[in-house]
C-alpha cells in the first residue's frame, strides 16, 4: 500500500504551511504571461523575487506548477488546475477588500468610471462638477471606451461603474436609468429638411445618412431608428467618421445628414454656420442613458445615491429625467 503524500509543515511541525497572497499573485502572473520577465514587470517586482515566490509555493503545495526550459515557461497539468483555484482565491480577497472599503465610508477612495465616446464630452462637465462639489474625497478615474470594451472592463473588475446608453442586455449587469434624450437631424444649411420641426421618421428612408464607425452604440441606435422608419438595406448609408465632431463637419461640407443626441447639439453645431437642425414629429426617436454596475456590487447603495445626485444635476440639460 502506498503511503500518503507528504504535507509541508511549519518549522515547528505543528500545522501545514499556508501559501501567501504574494506567492499566489506571483504564480497567477506567470500563468497569465508564461514569461517570468513579463510577469515580474506586471507585478512591479524583480524577476528573482518572482521566481523565488513561485518556487516557494511549489514547495508548500508539494506540486510542480511550471515546466521551465531555457526558452519558455509552461504550466504543468497540475499548474493548469491550480491556477484557476489561485485566481478564485485572489478574486475573493479583492472582493473582501472592496467590501471593507465600501463599509468604511461611501464616496471615498477610487471610483473607476467608464464612459462611451458619444456621452463623455457632453455629460462629463456635469459629472466632474458634481464630484468636485459634493464628493471631494472621491478619486474619480475616467476611462472613455466603446460599449463592448466597457462591459468587459466592468465584468472583469477593471471598472467600477459605467455611464452609457442602454439597454445592454448583459448578464450580471444592473442598469440604473438616468434620463431619456431625443435625437435631432443635423443637415447642411440649404437642405430641404433644415429647421423643420415636424419631420416624420419616414423621411429617413432615402436620406444620405452619415454614421459613426462600427462598434459605436450610437451607430446601432441610428440604424435601428432607420429600420423602424422603413429604411431598406439598399438605401445608401455611409460610415465616415470615428467621432461626432468629424461627422458634423462632413455634414457641413454637404456630404449628407446625421442624427445627434440633444446633449451633443450645442457642442458640435454651435460654431458651424454651414449646419442646420431639424426636429422629428412625435413619437420622437430617443435614447436612454444610465449607469451600469455589476449586479450585487458591494458599492450598490453608493452608486444608487450617485445616480440620484446625477439626475438632479442633469435637470438643466435638454433631457427627460427618469425617476429612480
Amino acid at each position: 500500500m502506498s503511503s500518503a503524500p507528504a504535507v509541508a509543515t511549519s518549522p515547528g511541525g505543528s500545522r501545514p504551511r499556508q501559501p501567501s497572497l504574494a506567492q499566489l499573485r506571483a504564480f497567477v502572473a506567470v500563468a497569465e504571461h508564461l514569461h517570468f520577465r513579463d510577469a515580474a514587470t506586471a507585478l512591479g517586482m524583480s524577476q528573482p523575487a518572482l521566481s523565488g515566490a513561485v518556487s516557494a509555493l511549489e514547495d508548500i503545495l508539494d506540486v510542480q506548477l511550471l515546466e521551465r526550459t531555457t526558452r519558455k515557461v509552461l504550466l504543468s497539468p497540475a499548474g493548469e488546475r491550480l491556477a484557476a483555484r489561485a485566481r478564485t482565491v485572489l478574486d475573493a480577497v479583492a472582493a473582501l477588500m472592496e467590501e471593507a472599503d465600501a463599509a468604511r465610508a461611501p464616496f471615498t477612495g477610487v471610483l473607476r468610471l467608464g464612459v462611451i465616446p458619444t456621452v463623455a464630452p457632453y455629460l462629463l462637465p456635469t459629472v466632474l462638477r458634481l464630484v468636485h462639489d459634493c464628493y471631494p474625497d472621491l478619486d474619480l478615474q475616467v476611462h472613455e471606451e466603446q460599449t463592448s470594451s466597457l462591459l468587459d472592463g466592468l465584468t472583469q473588475g477593471r471598472l467600477d461603474l459605467l455611464l452609457l446608453a442602454v439597454p445592454l442586455g448583459a448578464p450580471g449587469v444592473t442598469e440604473i436609468p438616468l434620463f431619456d434624450e431625443d435625437f435631432v437631424l443635423v443637415t447642411p444649411r440649404d437642405h430641404w429638411l433644415a429647421e423643420r420641426g415636424d419631420i416624420p421618421r419616414e423621411a429617413l428612408r432615402e436620406l444620405e445618412l452619415l454614421l459613426l464607425d462600427e462598434g459605436h452604440c450610437l451607430r446601432d441606435q441610428a440604424l435601428d431608428i432607420c429600420r423602424e422608419a422603413g429604411r431598406t438595406t439598399g438605401a445608401a448609408v455611409t460610415t465616415s467618421a470615428a467621432g461626432l465632431s468629424t461627422l458634423v463637419q462632413l455634414v457641413g461640407g454637404g456630404m449628407g445628414v446625421t442624427l445627434l443626441p440633444r446633449t451633443a447639439l450645442r457642442v458640435e453645431t454651435e460654431r458651424n454656420e454651414q449646419l442646420a437642425t431639424g426636429h422629428f414629429a412625435d413619437p420622437v426617436p430617443s435614447r436612454r442613458i444610465a449607469l451600469a454596475m455589476r449586479t450585487g456590487a458591494a458599492r450598490q447603495g453608493e452608486f444608487e445615491q450617485f445616480a440620484a445626485a446625477l439626475r438632479t444635476a442633469m435637470r438643466k440639460l435638454p433631457v427627460r429625467i427618469v425617476s429612480g
